[in-house]
C-alpha cells in the first residue's frame, strides 16, 4: 500500500514525497500525459497522502480517512450515483445548479467532465461552470483535515472562456488546498492557468513492464498480452480496459483511409471509409484521431528512412512499408498538420464527417507518386 503501489513514473512520487515531506506543497500541479497512465489515481494517491492520519508523506491505506478517499477510485459509480440524484432528465439550468462532484470524503473533490445523463449521455462531456463555480467557493474553507485537495480531472474539455472563473483560484491561491488538473497536453489548456501550475508530465512505460501488469492483473493469454501492450503504447491502463480486436480493426481501418487517401482515387469508397468512422460513436474523436497520429508517426519513421525503425503497429508493418513506398515525408507531415486542425476543429464542434472528407480529400489531392525505390 502507499505510493509504492504505483507504477511507472517514479520521478513524480518521488517529488509529491519531497513537497509532503517538507509541508512545502504546491497550491496547484498539472499532471499531462497520454490517458491511461496513472494521471487520476496518482493524484487521489497525494489526496490520501496529504490527509493520511499517519504517515507525513505517504499514506497508510487503513486509517478512516485513507479508506474514505480511496472510494473515488471507483469514481464510474460515484459519477452515475451523482448522475441518478441529479435527474435524468435534467435541464441546462439544472446542470449548473446541481454540478456533478465526486465525494468521498469532505476535504477532497473530484470533478470530472459532465455527460449530462446517464443513459443518453451527451457526446463531448466537458468540465462545466457550475463545478468551477463551486470549487472557486469550497476551495478557502477550512480543511476537516490535514488540506483541501480538488482534482479536476479532463481540465482541457473547460471551455476557454468558462476556464477564466477557474484562473481566479489560481491567482488569488488558498493557503490549505491544492488543485490538480490532469490533460493531455499543457498545450490545450490557457496559458494563463498552465504558468500558475507546478507541471508533471507522465511519460509512457516500456512495453515489457506493461505486459507484465497485463500478467499480474489480467488472465489474457500471452499472444493477446503483446499485442495489447504494443497497442497501447506505454499506457497500462489502456492496455488493461482495451478491446484488442477492436482496437485492431479500428487501425485497419484507419489505414485503409490514408492508403486510399495515397492512392488519390475510389473517392466514393473513401467517402464511405470516413463516413463509417465519423459514426462509430464507441470513441471519441480524439481517439480516432489518436489512432491516425500513431498510423502516421510510423509512416513519418519509414518515409524518413530512419535505421532500425521502431514501429508502434508492428501488425501492420507490411501493409505501412508498402504505403511508405508511395508517400513522401512532405505529404507525412501535411497530413499530421492536417490531423492537428481537424483536432482543434473538435474542440469547436466542427462536424466530424466534414472534417475527415475535407483532409482526406485534400491529402488525395496533394500526393504525387513516389519515385521507384
Amino acid at each position: 500500500m502507499g505510493f509504492s503501489s504505483f507504477l511507472g513514473n517514479e520521478r513524480i512520487v518521488t517529488a509529491l514525497r519531497g513537497a509532503l515531506r517538507s509541508q512545502r506543497v504546491p497550491h496547484a500541479l498539472l499532471f499531462t500525459g497520454p490517458r491511461g497512465l496513472g494521471k487520476f489515481t496518482l493524484a487521489r494517491m497525494f489526496a490520501q497522502a496529504a490527509n493520511c492520519e499517519r504517515l507525513p508523506d505517504d499514506f497508510c491505506g487503513e486509517c478512516a480517512t485513507c479508506q474514505r478517499i480511496s472510494l473515488l477510485a471507483d469514481h464510474q459509480r460515484l459519477l452515475e450515483q451523482g448522475l441518478v440524484e441529479r435527474g435524468e432528465s435534467a435541464d441546462a439550468a439544472t446542470v449548473e445548479r446541481i454540478p456533478l462532484i465526486l465525494q468521498s470524503h469532505p476535504d477532497v473533490w473530484a470533478l470530472v467532465p459532465d455527460p449530462v445523463r446517464l443513459k443518453n449521455p451527451v457526446v463531448r462531456p466537458m468540465l462545466r461552470i457550475g463545478q468551477l463555480r463551486a470549487v472557486q467557493r469550497a476551495a478557502y474553507f477550512q480543511p476537516m483535515g490535514r488540506r483541501r485537495v480538488f482534482i479536476l480531472d479532463g481540465a482541457e474539455t473547460m471551455r476557454w472562456d468558462v476556464a477564466n472563473v477557474f484562473l481566479k483560484i489560481l491567482e488569488e491561491p488558498p493557503g490549505s488546498a491544492t488543485l490538480i488538473l490532469t490533460a493531455p497536453s499543457p498545450y490545450a489548456l490557457l496559458p494563463t492557468i498552465v504558468s500558475r501550475c507546478l507541471q508533471f508530465h507522465f511519460a509512457p512505460l516500456s512495453q515489457s513492464a506493461v505486459e507484465k501488469i497485463l500478467k499480474d492483473q489480467t488472465d489474457r493469454k500471452p499472444a493477446e498480452i503483446r499485442l495489447a501492450a504494443q497497442l497501447a503504447e506505454g499506457s497500462p491502463g489502456l492496455a488493461i480496459e482495451m478491446d484488442v480486436a477492436a482496437a485492431s480493426e479500428s487501425r485497419k481501418h484507419a489505414l485503409r483511409i490514408l492508403e486510399r487517401a495515397a492512392r488519390g482515387q475510389g473517392f466514393s469508397q473513401l467517402f464511405a471509409d470516413t463516413s463509417a468512422l465519423a459514426k462509430d460513436r464507441t470513441s471519441s474523436v480524439e481517439e480516432q484521431i489518436g489512432v491516425f497520429y500513431s498510423l502516421l508517426t510510423d509512416l513519418l519513421e519509414l518515409t524518413s528512412k530512419v535505421n532500425e525503425p521502431h514501429l508502434r503497429n508492428a501488425p501492420l508493418s507490411k501493409e505501412l512499408e508498402l504505403l511508405s513506398k508511395s508517400v513522401d515525408t512532405a505529404w507525412v507531415l501535411r497530413a499530421i498538420s492536417g490531423f492537428d486542425e481537424l483536432y482543434a476543429g473538435a474542440r469547436r464542434n466542427l462536424n466530424r464527417q466534414l472534417g475527415l472528407d475535407a483532409l482526406a480529400a485534400s491529402l488525395a489531392s496533394t500526393n504525387s507518386p513516389a519515385p521507384a525505390r
